[in-house]
This record gives structure tokens, sequence and C-alpha cells, in this order.
């Protein structure tokens, strides 16, 4: 227990390390951000700058050729060149209203501009010292969790030199594949996997002995402060269990072999508008969704064939909007809940082996 909880540990404390440099790039990020705005309300000013002086060497020109003109007009001995140097003139005194209506407008964007950039700066200073701050923070905690992750790395060593090598190598294994690889034994249950225990096996587990659960491998152990007292069922009395409805829209289905993930809960939705179903799936064991939802034509039977060979349908009722709000995994009221089912479907399918009678067709398992 002492090895797993230093696992644990390093494990928490590994990832937060791992996620520092995402940190500071996202906080390097927003900055970046900032500066870009700085950097382009100062390009825009820049840019009206060159336009004005683009204008005025623009009216210096043509009041040059003015005056040229005026020039040129005192020489000339006909009408005909004289109407033609003032129409040149009027084009150039023309030209110069319009350069200088462009200035005028530039002017007063240029009041506007400055704000920008004066806001764009003390945006920058204020967020440059609330970023440093962040990094700086971000920095010191994964100082903290280095020192804690070398004090954890002591501590597991020592623990597990008091375990049994051959213990450590099941450990290690299972840990690996499981995330865990310890697991309570409570009310008869192994609570790493949800599956019951048969009475001798907890009673040994309660005694002492060193037990593999069956089901998912954990190595079980026993907290006497957290026992309690397990109901046993009257037999004659006993509550049959209820059978999944076949024409209900939504289905659970239970896969112990399904590929690439192993054990596995199968989500089924029939969408009767749109004649269309849904499939998603979840880790037995964790709750966690595997994979993207899939849509596809027809009812689920028709759908996703393949996904019910050897599956055990199990109760499950919940509402669309409601299992969107599940987010990316289960919860573990409704994975108990499917857990506590599928050990009742085995129990029924046990017990009408027992006694010679049929399976039932909700078990596609079985038929």
């Amino acid at each position: 227990m002492q090895v797993q909880e230093a696992d644990r540990e390093i494990s928490r404390l590994k990832d937060e390390i791992a996620a520092l440099p995402k940190r500071v790039a996202a906080i390097e990020q927003k900055l970046a951000g900032t500066k870009a705005v700085l950097d382009s309300a100062k390009t825009a000013v820049k840019a009206d700058e060159a336009a004005r002086r683009k204008y005025e060497t623009a009216i210096a020109d043509l009041q040059q050729k003015i005056s040229k003109y005026r020039d040129q007009s005192l020489a000339v001995k006909t009408n005909e060149q004289y109407k033609a140097l003032l129409q040149e003139i009027q084009f150039a005194e023309h030209e110069i209203r319009g350069n200088e209506d462009k200035i005028l407008e530039l002017m007063v964007n240029a009041e506007n501009r400055e704000k920008q950039v004066k806001a764009a700066e003390a945006e920058l200073k204020e967020e440059t010292a609330e970023i440093e701050r962040e990094k700086a923070e971000a920095h010191e905690r994964t100082a903290r969790d280095e020192k804690e992750l070398a004090e954890w790395n002591a501590k597991r060593e020592q623990a597990r030199s008091a375990v049994d090598p051959d213990l450590l190598r099941h450990y290690d294994r299972v840990l690996k594949f499981r995330g865990s690889g310890l697991a309570e034994a409570l009310a008869q249950k192994c609570m790493g996997c949800q599956v019951m225990l048969r009475p001798q096996t907890y009673n040994e587990i309660k005694g002492g002995q060193l037990i593999v659960c069956d089901s998912c491998q954990r190595i079980l152990y026993f907290d006497p402060a957290h026992d309690v007292p397990v109901p046993v069922a009257d037999a004659p009395h006993r509550r049959r269990r209820v059978r999944p409805k076949a024409d209900s829209p939504q289905a659970w289905f239970y896969r112990s072999d399904y590929p690439e993930h192993g054990e596995v809960l199968l989500g089924f939705f029939n969408d009767n508008d749109s004649g269309t179903a849904t499939r998603r799936i979840y880790d037995f064991n964790t709750g966690r969704e595997i994979g993207d939802i899939v849509n596809r034509e027809g009812d689920y039977h028709l759908g996703f064939p393949e996904d019910l060979a050897g599956a055990i349908r199990l109760n499950g009722s919940w509402g669309a909007k409601e299992i969107e709000t599940w987010g990316a995994e289960m919860p573990s009221v409704a994975l108990d809940s499917l857990h506590v089912d599928l050990q009742a479907a085995i129990s029924h399918e046990k017990e009408h082996a027992r006694h010679g009678e049929p399976v039932s067709s909700e078990h596609p398992a079985a038929s």
C-alpha cells in the first residue's frame, strides 16, 4: 500500500512537471498576442505618417507646376494656348485640394491612432508584469514538485525493498495496464473493478491472505476500518432481475473482448426521427469514454451488428442530455449500476443453466 501511495504521488507530480512547458507556452502566447496588437497600432501610425509625407510632396510638386504654368501664360501669343495653360492650372489646383483633404483625414485619424498605441502600451506593460509573476509561480511550483518527486522516489524505493520481488513484479504489471496494482476488498466486492467476490475468498482476504482478483488481477487488501456487513439474500425470496426492454431506444451491453480495448461498456441510442443509431464506448473499469461517437443508418441492431457478437445486454436508461453532461467519463453512480447489473445478469444466466432452463434472448452472448 505504501508503494502504491508513492506511485500515485509520483505520477501526479510528473504530470504537473510535464504540464509546465505547456503552461509557460500558453502564457507567452497570450503576451505575444498583446505585443501583436501594439505592433499593429504602431505600424498603422507609421503608415499614416508615410502617406501624409507622400501627399505633402505631391502638393509641393503641383504648386511648382502651377507656378511654371503661370509664368508660361505670360508669354503665350494665342487664346488657345492661354486656355490650355489655364486648364492645367485648374487641374493642378483640384489635385492639391484632393491631397489636402486626405491630409486632413489623416490628421483626424492620428489622434485615435495615438490613443490606440498608448492603450496597447499600457496593456502590454500591465500584462507583462502579470505574466512574469505567473511564470515565476509556475517555476516555483515546478521546483517544489521536483523536490517532492525526489522525496517520493526515495520513499518508493524504501517501500519496494520490503515487498516480495514476485509480488512486486505482479503489482508492476497490473499497474501498467490498470493504473493501480492494489484494490480494497469491501462489502464482498473488489473496489477496483466492482466485481463481487466469493464469500470464501472474501473471508480469506479478511483473514490476511494475499489474494489476486480473478477479474482485474489487482492485489486485494482488507481495511477493518471500512468493514460493512454484507447483505445475505434470502434465496426463496430473491428478487428477480428485470430484463431490459427489447424495443427500448437505448441499450447498454458489456463486451469482455472488444478489439484493442478488452472489457468495455457499449451504449447505443436509436433516433427514430433521423432513422440513425449512435454508439458510445466506455472503459469497463474506469468509465472513461473511448474513441469517437459513431452514427450509422438504421437502429443499433442493423447499424452495429459486429459490436453485439458475444455481448451481454444490461439495464441502463439515462437521457441524451444527461449523457452529454458526462463529458469524457461516466459518473461512478452510472458505472456502478452497470457493474451491479452485469453481475446480476451473469448470476441469472448461471441459475438458468443450473436448472437446465434455456437462457433468455436478452443475452446475445448465449444466443
